[in-house]
């Protein structure tokens, strides 16, 4: 997600300020992706210069408050209707560190596996206790959205434990004479 849209997505609901943002855009993801207020400040500045916000001037607190422009909610309104290609995705670090893992002479790859896997498996118990806490919450739109960003971690925690079983067996030194691995 782009902290660009994030943050015109909030400014959908109405005015507000950087800071007010910054807590909004973390409450709403249960601050699983915590902002810089800097990142705040620098794309109001970019959403600005691209009209797709403008300044409406300062609350009572001398705060700058800004609004989205009909451009900022066309653009915002293309997000929400655009989906989101994997590639569009960040590399995936634990990916690449299997690969190297697997072609570096000297490296255990099945321990490599197995301690991630104990992490995954920790983190999966997190995630999944948080989200009976959060069911146990008032429900509210907000419990509503980080119900659903903790529904995600835990799907993708699932298919990372899958995904090094997976790993293991391609990847488990074969006796002598035997098939490489993958086939």
């Amino acid at each position: 997600m782009s902290i660009r849209h994030g943050l015109l997505a909030l400014l959908a609901r109405g005015p507000r300020y950087g800071y007010q943002l910054r807590a909004d855009f973390e409450s709403s993801t249960g601050a699983s992706w915590p902002l810089n207020i800097g990142q705040v400040y620098s794309t109001l500045a970019r959403l600005e210069r691209d009209a797709l916000i403008t300044r409406v001037g300062a609350d009572r607190e001398g705060r700058l408050v800004y609004r989205i422009t009909p451009a900022g909610r066309d653009d915002v309104q293309g997000w929400f209707a655009t989906p989101i290609a994997r590639a569009d995705r960040p590399r995936d670090e634990l990916a690449i560190k299997l690969a190297m893992a697997v072609t570096t002479p000297g490296v255990d790859v099945a321990d490599v596996v197995r301690i991630q896997r104990a992490a995954t498996l920790r983190t999966l118990r997190d995630l999944t206790r948080a989200r009976a806490d959060a069911d146990r919450a008032p429900a509210d739109r907000e419990a509503r959205a980080w119900g659903l960003v903790l529904d995600s971690m835990i799907f993708q925690a699932e298919a990372e434990v899958r995904w090094l079983d997976h790993c293991e067996a391609v990847a488990a030194p074969q006796p002598a004479g035997g098939p490489e691995p993958g086939r």
